[in-house]
């Protein structure tokens, strides 16, 4: 039974009392906290982030995860995790997984998630394998003096490690492991409507007038005050032809068809009727902001209204998973989803694949439907900010759309943005986010009584 080199030096140093935890010699920490039969609330561990800048460690509850949007915020540096290797360089003398979180032993700047400060016990490895430590709430202050103190992880359960995995063999394991719904057959014959140069607004109107519910839909959306069309609309194709035009009836009957393919609940907000108004007001204002900055309307619109189907994949394989977001969603409103979906996936048996974001899996499943390119890359990068790549302009307009729209606390990216940069890239004048913004706000009666219609 013995500390860590350092970590004995320091505290004798320090004159810091702490009691030692005999256990059987264990493979990692998950098996110390269950050996030890102390509370797992009382152990803490540390996570080691390194950047040009040099290496933190980040103190936080065991049963928590960093995160490391919020952490980005609060430190002003973009920290990702130090490397296996890394750290069994800088802790030569403690053994693989079982760092004690204890910085100051190590000359290392410290942070400390605020839920520590008023602790009154806590335990942490002391190094080894087959020893423990507990020390009560003041002299674990003592021992992390000068550390930074912070909102740091995210509020709920669970813990462990995150698999990585490329986006093609996410893909893969996800074909393999998933029945993946297919594309409705009615989406599907829009699709390759839309693909004809020569199709007509009559055609289009009577693929959507096979399907009474979507027909119903489609003449509300035409009638509504969002048009202000004077006359009388008695037909699909009279919406097409004086109203909508072919592209938006074609890309909102495409996202109805394909919602159909997902089991989702209504409630919540990342339920089925908050997606659909966060998709309707996010497909609104990329078609403004692709009116104004020479982009194709219908495409980005499209981008806007498919972005997030990711989230609707997620809640139709993984249920229980996706409740757990959903609640998860409702208690951390400063969260970004990345870090809630850490959060979630991380401790399922499916982190290898879910751990890579919603996002990411919205863009698996529109690359399998074949939809255009540039509404993969939307929904697959979406969460990405300062993405620069294949057709960049549309993930910027989506990513832009959702900035402002968090602004009226719609929809649930909560990642942090930039809008100078992003209204920059996209060539746009910053008096141009005032005149969309005035025109969601004319719109938000009608289009909040469409997403009502469509969810039901």
């Amino acid at each position: 039974m013995a500390l860590s080199e350092r970590l004995s030096h320091y505290l004798a140093r320090k004159g810091i009392s702490y009691q030692q935890i005999e256990i059987a010699p264990v493979s990692n920490l998950d098996a110390a906290v269950l050996a030890s039969g102390k509370p797992q609330h009382d152990f803490i561990q540390p996570t080691l982030l390194i950047d040009i800048n040099g290496v933190v460690m980040a103190v936080h509850r065991f049963d928590s995860t960093l995160d490391m949007d919020t952490l980005h915020q609060f430190t002003g540096r973009r920290l990702q995790p130090l490397t296996a290797r890394q750290t069994a360089r800088l802790f030569g003398d403690c053994e693989p997984g079982f760092v004690p979180p204890v910085g100051n032993a190590w000359d290392l700047p410290v942070l400390i998630d605020e839920d520590l400060t008023t602790a009154d016990q806590v335990v942490f490895s002391a190094g080894t394998n087959d020893t423990l430590i507990v020390m009560d709430g003041r002299s674990f202050r003592l021992a992390l003096a000068g550390a930074r103190e912070g909102h740091l992880v995210i509020r709920g359960q669970g813990n462990g490690s995150r698999g990585a995995l490329s986006l093609d063999e996410v893909a893969d394991k996800l074909q393999k492991l998933y029945r993946l719904p297919p594309m409705p057959a009615l989406a599907l014959r829009i699709l390759r409507l839309t693909a004809n140069t020569e199709a007509t607004a009559r055609e289009l109107a009577e693929l959507i007038e096979f399907d009474p519910s979507m027909t119903a839909q489609i003449m509300r959306y035409a009638r509504s005050a969002l048009f202000n069309y004077p006359g009388q609309i008695n037909s699909v194709q009279e919406a097409v032809t004086r109203v909508l035009g072919f592209d938006r009836v074609a890309h909102i009957a495409m996202g109805i068809a394909s919602v159909r393919a997902f089991d989702v609940p209504r409630g919540g907000m990342l339920g089925m009727d908050n997606f659909w108004r966060h998709s309707l007001y996010c497909a609104f204002l990329c078609q403004s902001l692709a009116a104004r900055s020479g982009r194709d309307k219908g495409l980005a619109y499209l981008c806007g209204l498919l972005h997030n189907f990711g989230l609707l994949l997620v809640g139709h394989l993984f249920p229980s998973e996706f409740q757990e977001l959903n609640a998860l969603r409702e208690i951390n409103p400063e969260a970004s989803m990345h870090s809630l979906e850490q959060e979630v996936f991380g401790h399922s048996e499916r982190q290898d694949i879910l751990a890579v974001g919603h996002g990411a899996i919205g863009g698996i499943l529109h690359r399998l439907w074949q939809l255009p390119e540039p509404v993969i890359k939307a929904a697959g990068m979406h969460q990405h900010p300062g993405y620069h790549g294949e057709h960049e302009e549309y993930v910027l307009m989506v990513q832009l759309a959702n900035a402002l729209l968090k602004e009226q606390g719609i929809g649930d990216e909560f990642n942090p943005d930039d809008i100078p940069a992003l209204t920059e890239a996209l060539g746009l004048e910053p008096a141009t986010l005032v005149l969309v913004q005035e025109e969601i706000q004319a719109v938000a009666t009608d289009l909040d009584v469409l997403a009502s219609s469509l969810a039901s």
